[in-house]
């Protein structure tokens, strides 16, 4: 096996030296075990898994007597089953002031941190370890995301660009170090082994009555909904749970460091700020499995691209953060109007937006939007839809008639009759077929609804999005639209 190297193994190192006690937690399966086996390589560090019931047994009826047969500096793997031994540990702790005596891992943060927090409080250094960043994956190193653009600019030198095309097909490959490394090359069937052999049992040890079947249209329900706010009682519908067994397996899923949540951002002054948290997982080979897509292709054209891309870069984003041991003080912002803001970074006082977007499906054709759309009302991932489409070679296909209430434009769906345009690249810049199209369109809705020309309205000018991003990236451009569409009108 290629082992890779992890960026928190110099947090590791650092904090050996600083506190008596390490604790690593994370999901099972990630390495937390494997980087600490490779740091204490040539050491004298010896280890023991309570894992293996005979040493569990021992840990739980006789922690004095465990110590002694496991002498620091010790690494002592998945302790959250014995947590008689933090008492213990605590007492050798104080009596020998020796820093880095113990190196602890747990899959079971809050049952840990309880244990922690009672026993090893100023003692104790707390470090989580997620499945691999991309960082880790192309073998570079990796500081906290920041926006500022010096700083961007020479991340961008180190690192290879990658077309859309790639970045899902590393979404859909996952994050986890035995499918990356190439130990196990069939990711259905790692995942499938996954789930019943670590997570289901992982969750049995949390809850004790607890279905296999229901358990699993569980998680795929949750999901289904990345990305989203949480919403337990359409979890509980499709897993055919009640809403309190919803929020329980909901904590148990956070508890194992499977999922984490994006809280809204919120101070005094704001007032009209929902509550509810977003739900991301931190592995997106996951999320392909449980949802059923079939290949990073199909998975680019479907209902969930845009959910599973802003999944895989908050977590992104949350890794580069985890991975130096800090907490990073990420939120979203979406108001009672639906004005959205995808993530909000606050660092030293500063509050960052970022959007994240897959652009329009750039090279996409009008007939691929519409099956997209279309696809929604399957996968019941989000609400969106479009009267009219018009495609590269200036084709107009009706999604929804003029009549009805096509989902694209938020507070203004009601009121607004809307067009999605397909463009050939990034730039958003339309193709000739395709800008005459639209002209005729436009002028044709002007004339039915008898609009004027400051009623031609922007995606931008509702949400503050960067859409169409042509014509917010370019005001003259789009000033010339509206004339030509005006000028069409007049010969109408």
């Amino acid at each position: 096996m290629n082992y890779i190297k992890r960026n928190l193994e110099k947090i590791v190192s650092q904090v050996t030296k600083e506190y008596p006690v390490l604790l690593v937690t994370g999901p099972r399966q990630v390495g937390k075990t494997t980087m600490l086996q490779k740091l204490m390589e040539g050491t004298d560090r010896s280890y023991v898994s309570l894992d293996d019931l005979n040493e569990r047994s021992i840990a739980k009826t006789d922690p004095e007597l465990f110590l002694q047969l496991h002498k620091p500096p010790v690494l002592i793997d998945e302790v959250q089953y014995a947590p008689e031994l933090f008492t213990y540990i605590k007492i050798y702790v104080d009596k020998n002031h020796k820093p880095g005596a113990f190196w602890l891992t747990g899959s079971q943060v809050f049952k840990l941190m309880q244990g922690v927090q009672e026993s090893l409080a100023g003692r104790v250094a707390v470090l989580s370890l997620t499945s691999l960043s991309q960082a880790e994956i192309s073998g570079g190193t990796m500081k906290p995301f920041t926006v500022d653009l010096e700083d961007l600019s020479e991340r961008q030198k180190e690192r290879e660009q990658a077309d859309t095309r790639e970045i899902f097909e590393r979404i859909y490959q996952g994050s986890m170090p035995a499918i990356v490394s190439g130990i196990n090359s069939n990711s259905q069937l790692f995942y499938s082994s996954y789930l019943s052999t670590y997570i289901e049992r992982d969750v049995r040890e949390l809850s004790d009555a607890i279905d296999s079947l229901k358990f699993l249209r569980f998680i795929t329900a949750v999901a289904a909904r990345c990305g989203q706010m949480v919403n337990a009682a359409e979890i509980a519908r499709d897993a055919d749970i009640n809403q309190t067994q919803a929020k329980d397996w909901l904590t148990i899923l956070e508890t194992l460091g499977i999922i984490f949540y994006l809280h809204p951002y919120s101070n005094n002054l704001l007032k009209r700020l929902v509550k509810t948290p977003k739900l991301y997982f931190y592995d997106t080979g996951l999320v392909c499995y449980l949802t059923k897509w079939s290949s990073a292709e199909t998975l680019e054209c479907g209902a969930m691209n845009g959910a599973i891309l802003e999944n895989y870069v908050v977590a992104e984003i949350r890794k580069t953060y985890l991975n130096c041991g800090k907490e990073p003080y990420l939120y979203y912002y979406r108001d009672k109007d639906a004005r959205e803001i995808d993530i909000v970074l606050e660092h030293d006082g500063i509050l960052n937006p970022i959007e994240i977007k897959k652009t329009a499906n750039p090279g996409s054709t009008a007939q691929d939007n519409r099956d997209y759309f279309n696809g929604l009302q399957y996968s019941g991932q989000t609400e969106a839809s479009s009267n009219f489409i018009v495609g590269l070679d200036g084709e107009i296909i009706q999604c929804v008639p003029t009549w009805e209430i096509a989902y694209a434009s938020n507070e203004r769906n009601a009121d607004t009759v809307s067009i999605e345009v397909c463009h050939p690249d990034e730039t958003g810049k339309f193709t000739d077929a395709t800008y005459r199209s639209l002209v005729q369109l436009t002028a044709w809705l002007c004339v039915k609804f008898d609009l004027k020309e400051d009623q031609i309205i922007r995606h931008y000018d509702v949400t503050g999005k960067n859409c169409p991003k042509y014509f917010v990236e370019n005001e003259d451009a789009w000033e010339m639209f509206k004339d030509n569409v005006w000028d069409a009108v007049q010969k109408k």
